[in-house]
């Protein structure tokens, strides 16, 4: 860790480097004016923070936040305060939040100005993206700008060595239709003899929102019509691939987009767009940021469900096929990251069959599956036992809260735990008419989706459905951020809705490139990942539409992703686990900073 005297210095250079970046690109124009009417040349001295007291330094807090130059400032704060933005909108986002605000207050202050960081979104994204796609109001623009300058200068230099799919694995991949046989969707087995839920009727028609498709305004193109461009685009990648390059993202990416989304400031026209993958300017040739970490990970099914822990990432969770849940310590060397193999008292396995879903609170790791039960594991504990949850029905998706464990099962339902309580039960939520899918929530909502092509919100304060949403196809993988939810569905698309105020609007819906279902979606403020069952994993830019920074291909299917304190988790068909994540040396970086 740097002392704070270090910290001046590392923002002194860095405000250094940026004025004299602008003066180079004629921006800093003004110099300042000596009492002989003469003037000097341009000057960026940087001024120390004074040694007042606490409370003398709130009295001048007033007039630091003013937009003019006090009379008594010199060197770079003697700038006008609009040049001053500009020249710390060039900094790292890690300065401007973490450094600068030791510095002085008029710096500090330069962080809690929105709109510089609304146009240092602005210049990483470009003019033409919508950003955020949701609403403005309260949306985190710090956290956000950080998110992003990390997402770009890591995925980036990722892009240049992604995996490319073999010539057989695409011809197999044709023939199935898009969606790999070995990899669709497996249910449990009672649920293909029940019908899929699509254009099946509700009986209860009050708040219900059905999708348009007919009547729009614009060219709306059909699936017929998609899938023929899609062809010609494959069929154009295959015959003149990239030479050196297996990332097929350097392709244009086609995108949808609908004309009722009123949060968007800027609205692309209804129908197919076209756009280039996004080319960051970057300093050509940057170390990768990113390493990527295989593991094999010992399980004998396939992987189901992913879950990076602990709020830094430093322990994975993978449940599978084979029964079991495996714990691995991702700080580990390669060959001993295996911790634990969780298993129950009195049984060989973690469950009695398939495990479907992860989930955790704190210390307390989840594990839903196939033999109906919700059963909690101890971390702090080498993960022993601490419970068993029998919900009479196989559990396909759980969210975990401080006060609630939600699990949506396959006998259409919803039920919230108290897994503290004798009787853990406290309530069930029948609001869909097929299996539940997947889900989020939080201390005002339960979001689900369902096999029956719909989205509810539910109000858990006025304990009421708010809203049911009717899909032209359901929702397999979902991710609820702030006032956002996007999700991605069985034929490849995202799907995004704002919910404010008890009001839930559909925004948008993209195609990002995926050929197949979506089986993960990880959403932040300044970060978008997806992966497939088509056999990749995307990282994108979230913006109206995602602008995608880079696409892995890989010789199997994608069954899930985590995402955490910037670590990828991805589950593979082939039943190993990729983990990406900083570098050492960007680890370090980061440290220091």
């Amino acid at each position: 860790m740097q002392s704070p005297k270090e910290e001046r210095s590392v923002a002194r250079v860095h405000l250094t480097k940026a004025a004299s970046d602008m003066d180079d690109a004629g921006i800093n124009k003004g110099s300042a004016v000596v009492k002989d009417g003469e003037q000097s040349e341009p000057s960026h001295e940087f001024v120390e923070s004074d040694t007042s007291s606490p409370k003398q330094q709130m009295n001048n807090t007033s007039s630091d936040i003013s937009p003019s130059a006090s009379p008594e400032a010199s060197g770079l704060l003697s700038l006008p305060w609009e040049m001053i933005s500009q020249i710390v909108s060039h900094l790292p986002a890690h300065c401007v939040i973490s450094v600068l605000p030791k510095v002085c207050c008029a710096l500090r202050n330069i962080g809690k100005d929105s709109t510089a960081w609304q146009l240092r979104s602005r210049r990483l994204i470009g003019s033409t993206a919508s950003f955020p796609v949701g609403p403005r109001e309260d949306f985190d623009w710090p956290v956000a700008c950080l998110e992003l300058e990390k997402l770009i200068s890591g995925w980036s230099s990722v892009a240049q060595v992604v995996i490319r799919e073999p010539q057989d694995v695409v011809a197999d991949y044709e023939r199935v239709g898009r969606r790999p046989r070995a990899l669709q969707d497996e249910l449990p087995a009672a649920e293909e003899q029940q019908d899929d839920g699509v254009g099946v009727p509700e009986p209860e028609r009050v708040g219900v929102i059905e999708e348009a498709y007919d009547g729009e305004e614009g060219v709306v193109f059909g699936e017929e019509h998609l899938d023929q461009l899609r062809e010609v685009l494959d069929e154009g990648l295959e015959d003149h691939p990239e030479p050196g390059n297996g990332d097929f993202g350097d392709q244009p990416i086609l995108f949808e987009g609908q004309n009722d989304a009123p949060d968007h400031q800027q609205h692309e026209p209804v129908g197919l767009q076209e756009h280039e993958e996004y080319q960051p300017s970057r300093s050509p040739s940057p170390p990768p940021a990113l390493e990527c970490v295989t593991l094999l990970s010992g399980h004998i099914g396939a992987i189901n469900s992913i879950l990076l822990l602990g709020g830094d990432g430093a322990v994975c969770a993978t449940g599978s096929r084979d029964w079991d849940v495996k714990l691995w310590n991702l700080q580990a060397d390669s060959g001993n990251m295996l911790m634990h193999t969780l298993t129950g008292q009195g049984h060989f396995n973690t469950h009695q069959g398939w495990v479907w879903c992860l989930a955790s609170q704190g210390p307390l790791l989840a594990s839903g599956g196939s033999d109906e039960t919700v059963r909690l594991w101890d971390l702090q504990a080498c993960g022993a036992e601490r419970g068993v949850i029998k919900t009479e029905a196989v559990v396909i998706c759980m969210s975990y809260l401080q006060d609630v464990l939600l699990a949506g099962t396959f006998n259409k339902k919803v039920l919230m735990y108290d897994p503290r309580a004798a009787v853990p039960l406290v309530k069930t939520l029948k609001h869909h008419s097929n299996s539940i899918l997947c889900m989020a929530a939080d201390d005002k909502y339960v979001i689900s989706a369902s096999r029956d092509n719909t989205v509810v919100v539910h109000d858990r304060r006025a304990d009421k459905r708010l809203i049911k949403v009717r899909l032209r196809s359901y929702l397999r993988s979902m991710s609820y951020s702030g006032s956002e939810i996007w999700g991605g569905d069985l034929k490849g698309k995202l799907r995004c809705f704002s919910i404010k105020q008890g009001i839930i609007k559909r925004l948008s819906w993209f195609d990002v490139g995926h050929t197949a279902m979506i089986t993960g979606i990880y959403k932040s403020p300044g970060s978008l990942y997806t992966c497939s069952s088509d056999f990749s994993v995307k990282a994108h830019i979230p913006c109206g539409p995602p602008k995608t920074l880079c696409t892995m291909r890989h010789q199997e299917g994608v069954l899930g992703l985590s995402v955490e304190a910037g670590i990828l988790a991805v589950a593979l068909g082939n039943m190993c686990v990729e983990i990406w994540r900083p570098t050492k040396s960007e680890t370090v970086k980061d440290h220091v900073k």
